[in-house]
């Protein structure tokens, strides 16, 4: 038995030593090799979703909310109460007590990104061996579009930066100075972005994805990014003192104007040409439609890019956990955080044309004009403002969402009314009927809105979606062909092509219920508020305003500036027995209670300052103008 044992041993030694080199030649089973990852269109395509997911979206990348219910790794969207489409209606009243906006506000320098990906062009050209050459061309196209949209965000931010196309890889001889790139001119990075797309859009493939990018989403961006480019040009040069440095970092030459317009006009033009992207007119009720451009996700023919998510796969946010009005929530702890303010809603004009303030007095100013039912002060409105707000009146999910403020009750001594109100939603007045809404407005109360308005655009729809347990799957769109035609229109007009102009906006303004060829003439400042109103909440405003070079003008600090101001809207039933006006409805318009400082906008804000960091590793790096 001894014997025996000492033969087992023996042999199993044998074993071992014999196999010994093939056991740790081993491949580990924990790691993915280089050669793996870039020989698996599989893997390169799981690492493309990574990086579509982590480019920026949303106005302000530094002051987003860091809860477990904001969108993922995309902080941010909290701050489009931080402007003048709407204000901030539920705790803390940071984004209404904003007395400057910091220059570090919309602050990005994300090298991170754009090595990741220089580093994925250059290993599936290394690594790639038995990839096929379309498969080669088809991925590297993608990852320069996605290099192509990170410039864009840094360059709209910072102005011009470092343009690294490469790998930098320290050689620790002790002196990073070879590493160190200073910023390319602005106009650069704009020319940059242009060259990279043209060559390589007829490259990327994915036909018909809404997801992926296409030759088509490469032509949107480059229809984007070259409008901004032409504005700056324009614009800047149009101020008693151009923004400027004197190496070209911030600033493009006015000379450069009509060829960037040019530019953004051809590339709108080529998708809207091709034929393929739609408006979408599916829903006869012209409102509802409207919202469904925006938020349906099949067989929806005007997106051209979307971030997208998926309950069945836990890809999911809390943005309409935190928006849905207060009435139609579901197990919330939370709502009504974004509120449209009224100085939104009455820039939606009325279907004849005239200009969208609502008629709350009579002529004279002399006594409150009287309607029937809290919903007729909207009548005969662009339908994008149903398929934007919910105001008085409206539903959301089928149930009214009910928004009165209080009753007006007649004082025969005082020939006056006296409003009373109730901090009790839903509550009711003592002849029985409605005083407080359920929905609000309140003038101090929380997660219920102070404006008077709730958000309908991005909020979903779907049974449980403002539940904890599920929230929504609805996605966030980057582009669609809405904004295309605004950009060919603004493009047109800025080229002397007012007739292209006319033509690309009215198609849009007919979706909305105006009739055809509803405008006859077109300027900047009509163009402006089209964009304003067709593209609100969809992260267009800041930059808009920021590359027309106006924004110093609207947001000025000033308590008496109309456009500095948050207004809110608060309906209330009228309490009379035995008058005519009693059981009618009437509205005060008021600066919106929790709002606390006007807008103020400096010319410091223009671009965004750079971190002493970054200028601290870089001494080749200079400083953006006012910082």
């Amino acid at each position: 038995m001894q014997r025996f044992s000492r033969y087992i041993l023996v042999l199993v030694v044998l074993t071992m030593s014999g196999c010994a080199e093939e056991w740790l030649d081993r491949k580990p089973q924990n790691i993915i090799l280089e050669d793996q990852i870039w020989n698996d269109p599989k893997l390169i395509t799981g690492l493309l979703a990574n990086y579509y997911d982590r480019l920026p979206y949303h106005t302000d990348l530094n002051h987003g909310s860091t809860t477990d219910n904001a969108i993922p790794n995309k902080e941010g969207w909290q701050d489009f109460a931080a402007y003048d489409e709407a204000m901030w209606s539920n705790n803390d009243d940071a984004r209404n007590n904003i007395v400057t906006y910091a220059f570090d506000r919309w602050r990005l320098w994300d090298y991170v990104l754009v090595r990741d990906i220089n580093l994925a062009l250059e290993n599936i050209e290394k690594f790639g061996t038995s990839l096929s050459a379309e498969q080669k061309v088809q991925f590297s196209a993608e990852l320069r579009f996605l290099r192509a949209q990170v410039y864009f965000d840094l360059v709209k931010r910072m102005g011009g930066v470092p343009l690294v196309t490469k790998q930098l890889i320290y050689d620790y001889n002790g002196d990073p100075s070879y590493l160190q790139q200073p910023r390319a001119k602005e106009e650069e990075v704009y020319d940059f972005i242009a060259s990279e797309l043209d060559a390589i859009k007829d490259q990327l493939g994915n036909g018909g994805s809404n997801t992926r990018a296409n030759k088509y989403t490469a032509m949107a961006l480059k229809s984007r990014a070259m409008l901004y480019a032409g504005s700056i040009a324009k614009y800047n040069n149009l101020m008693a003192s151009p923004i400027s440095t004197p190496g070209g970092e911030v600033g493009i030459p006015a000379s450069r104007a009509n060829d960037y317009y040019a530019k953004s006009l051809a590339a709108s033009e080529e998708i809207i040409n091709s034929g393929i992207y739609q408006l979408y007119k599916t829903n006869p009720n012209l409102g509802e439609n409207f919202y469904d451009a925006i938020t349906k996700k099949s067989a929806n023919p005007e997106i051209i890019l979307a971030q997208d998510f998926l309950v069945s796969k836990d890809k999911r946010h809390g943005f309409t956990y935190d928006n849905i009005a207060r009435n139609v929530r579901e197990d919330n702890l939370s709502s009504s955080s974004i509120t449209p303010s009224l100085n939104l809603v009455e820039d939606f004009e009325y279907l004849d044309g005239t200009s969208g303030e609502l008629k709350t007095r009579n002529t004279g100013n002399t006594d409150y004009i009287y309607y029937n039912n809290v919903a007729d002060i909207f009548a005969n409105k662009d339908a994008r403002l149903y398929g934007t707000i919910v105001y008085p009146g409206t539903s959301f999910r089928g149930t009214p969402v009910q928004i009165q403020a209080g009753v007006k009750v007649w004082n025969g001594n005082t020939s006056s009314f006296q409003n009373v109100e109730s901090n009790t939603l839903g509550s009711t007045y003592e002849d029985g009927g409605l005083l407080t809404g359920s929905s609000g407005p309140q003038r101090s109360q929380t997660e219920v809105t102070n404006s008077g308005f709730y958000l309908r655009k991005y909020v979903d729809q779907t049974a449980m979606s403002s539940t904890r347990g599920i929230r929504s799957d609805m996605w966030w769109v980057r582009y669609r062909l809405g904004e295309i035609y605004l950009n060919a229109a603004e493009a047109a007009l800025e080229t002397g092509k007012t007739a292209n102009a006319l033509k690309y906006v009215n198609l849009v303004r007919e979706r909305a219920g105006f009739g055809a060829n509803s405008l006859k003439t077109l300027t900047i400042a009509r163009l402006q508020n089209e964009r304003r109103v067709e593209l609100a909440f969809e992260d267009h405003r800041v930059w808009d305003l920021k590359r027309w070079r106006i924004a110093h003008e609207l947001w000025n600090g000033n308590a008496s500036n109309p456009d500095a101001v948050i207004y809110a809207l608060y309906p209330y039933r009228v309490v009379r027995p035995g008058h005519a006006t009693h059981g009618k409805y009437v509205f005060d318009k008021l600066v919106a209670p929790r709002f606390r400082a006007p807008r103020f906008f400096q010319m410091g804000n223009y671009y965004s300052s750079i971190e002493q960091i970054v200028i601290d590793n870089n001494p080749k790096i200079v400083r953006n103008p006012f910082h």
